[in-house]
């Protein structure tokens, strides 16, 4: 497994988790030499992955838990730029979007990017509408680094919050190692969906 390093000390992520938020994000996935992300929670174990093995920025990705079960499948949709589709899945169904599409259920959330990122080239923006109508926005908190904020773009509510990890003796980890704050009224695998989808149109995962 790659290690994350801050200056010139190795530092494992999750051996930090304890002393951070609700979770730590590290955009690694725990396939060896692959690409994805590995999301751990406040005692420092995982809960959440993405592997995309040998391709970075894939147009098909599947959210898991630690045992493998699929959270949510991602599109990339391949005629709208800028646009994605995810799929809440049961669990049990590997094929789940499949299903669902066969069905003609609509998608768990739909999330468009900002006309800025497309026209620049640069993500500052993402909008999210959910089967219920909610509305949030994925905002980069700065172009220069990886933190982000989610809010609910009805109240202005920020629901997570994103910004680069330190360890408890203030060591700062690499961008992509990331704390994670979200709030607990909200399905936090919602959040984790989010995060996910925005880390592959940043080309993160």
């Amino acid at each position: 497994m790659t290690d994350v390093v801050p200056m010139a000390k190795k530092v494992y992520p999750a051996a930090e988790a304890s002393c951070s938020g609700k979770y730590t994000v590290w955009m690694k996935s725990l396939v060896f030499h692959s690409n994805g992300c590995t999301v751990y929670d406040s005692n420092g174990d995982i809960v959440y992955r993405v592997d995309n093995y040998d391709k970075k920025g894939a147009t098909q990705v599947n959210l898991m838990d630690l045992r493998g079960t699929l959270v949510c499948s991602i599109h990339k949709k391949l005629l709208a730029f800028g646009r994605w589709d995810v799929y809440r899945c049961n669990g049990s169904d590997s094929d789940c979007t499949r299903q669902q599409q066969k069905t003609k259920k609509k998608p768990w959330f739909e999330v468009k990017t900002s006309y800025k990122m497309m026209i620049t080239g640069r993500v500052a923006s993402c909008q999210v509408t959910t089967i219920g109508s909610q509305k949030y926005c994925i905002h980069r908190i700065c172009s220069k680094t990886s933190g982000f904020m989610i809010f609910n773009m009805k109240n202005g509510h920020i629901v997570a919050n994103a910004k680069q990890k330190q360890t408890c003796s203030g060591i700062l980890l690499g961008k992509d190692v990331l704390r994670l704050d979200v709030e607990g009224d909200i399905d936090h695998s919602l959040i984790m969906a989010f995060v996910t989808v925005f880390a592959l149109v940043c080309g993160t995962i």
